[in-house]
This record gives C-alpha cells, sequence and structure tokens, in this order.
C-alpha cells in the first residue's frame, strides 16, 4: 500500500466557504482523492486552519506548518509521497511576504526530506501552488483586514514562485489554481466543484508520480 500524507491548511481541511464548519468525507479533496485511487492507496490528511508555511503567527500561534511537518515525517512514517498545498495564510498583512518570499521558506521542507528518517525511505513531494484569491474576500470584513486590499493580486504570483521551487528541490508540481477556485462567498476557500475538480487532477498526478 502506498502511503500519502496531504499537507495543508482548510483548503486540506475542507473548510466551508463562509461558515466554521467543515465537509464531510463526500466533500473533501482529500478523501474523493482516496476513493479514486482505491485500496492500494492509504491518504493521511494532516491539515489545520490558517497554517502557514514557515512563519509563526504571533496572533494565532503554532501556526507554521513547518515546526509540526518535522514530527510528522516521524509519527507517519514510512511515507511514499507528501502533497504540499500552503501559502494563502503566509499572504496575510501581517506577515508582509510576497509569493516568491514564501517560496523561498520551501527549502526548509527540503531540508527536513533529508534529514528526518522515514523507515529507511525517502517521500518524494508533490508542491501545489494555493488557489489564487478571489475578490470576494474584501466582502468579509475579518478577511479584507487579514489579506489587505492586494490579496488577489499577491496570490497570482503563486504559481511561478513554486514552480520554481519545485524545479529547484526535485519535486513535482501541480498548480491548483489551474483546476479550482475560492468562492465568492469569502473569497479563500472552494465550493464542492472545487473540491471534486483537485481531486481529479491530483489522482492523475498521483498516478503519474507514483
Amino acid at each position: 500500500m502506498k502511503r500519502i500524507m496531504c499537507f495543508g491548511d482548510s483548503n486540506t481541511w475542507g473548510a466551508i466557504p463562509n461558515q466554521q464548519e467543515r465537509y464531510d468525507t463526500s466533500i473533501r479533496w482529500t478523501r474523493l482523492l482516496a476513493k479514486m485511487l482505491g485500496d492500494e492507496y492509504e491518504i493521511i490528511e494532516e491539515a489545520q486552519n490558517g497554517r502557514t508555511t514557515v512563519f509563526t503567527d504571533v496572533i494565532e500561534e503554532r501556526m507554521a506548518g513547518i515546526d509540526y511537518f518535522v514530527p510528522c515525517l516521524d509519527s507517519q512514517s514510512p511515507l511514499d509521497l507528501i502533497i504540499l498545498m500552503l501559502g494563502t495564510n503566509d499572504l496575510k498583512t501581517r506577515f508582509d511576504v510576497n509569493a516568491w518570499s514564501i517560496a523561498d521558506g520551501l527549502r526548509r521542507y527540503d531540508n527536513a526530506l533529508k534529514t528526518t528518517r522515514n523507515a529507511g525511505k525517502f517521500p518524494k513531494m508533490l508542491l501545489m501552488a494555493p488557489i489564487r484569491i478571489h475578490p470576494g474576500y474584501k466582502n468579509d470584513p475579518l478577511f479584507h483586514d487579514l489579506w489587505g486590499e492586494d490579496g488577489v493580486e499577491r496570490s497570482k504570483g503563486f504559481a511561478d514562485a513554486y514552480r520554481e521551487a519545485a524545479a529547484l528541490y526535485g519535486w513535482d508540481f501541480l498548480n491548483a489554481a489551474d483546476y479550482a477556485e475560492a468562492s465568492e462567498k469569502d473569497g479563500i476557500h472552494m465550493e464542492p466543484e472545487g473540491h471534486l475538480s483537485l481531486a481529479k487532477a491530483v489522482a492523475e498526478k498521483v498516478k503519474e508520480i507514483l
């Protein structure tokens, strides 16, 4: 059985747009992926709302994904593939970084893969550029404050920045924005059709990789 860990934020967790709830297993792209791949694959969901790549959130705390990623490599080993999709939360104005700066921080994930034991195996990495932010986020006072006036434009940089990072580290790459988009309801999270479309694309990519 091939073991795959999906490491991400609220769009991997399955947050419902403009709600404080989670899609059930019939909708989340991670669970759809499991069904599409079948019994020869085990999908492990490791997602957290608000998670960043490497930046410590001084307000919400404990959100730097890299801090949890390292022990995950041990606790979930052996892993054959890791699907990493983070970055949207890093664009919050409190961090004052762009997509290229965020991608630069991904080198810490590469270092972790090279230095952490994984039952004698070296898992492959599929880096996914996050979906772009939708202008609808400005209709939510909290989200507008969190991502500022130019959140949409800044999120467009993920595809190129992450593609370059994947090439640098020898990872596989997929641009989630080619298959899904954020809901106009909150501008950040996906509707069910986005989860389905993304699951189909990831399933094909996983079969190609493994």
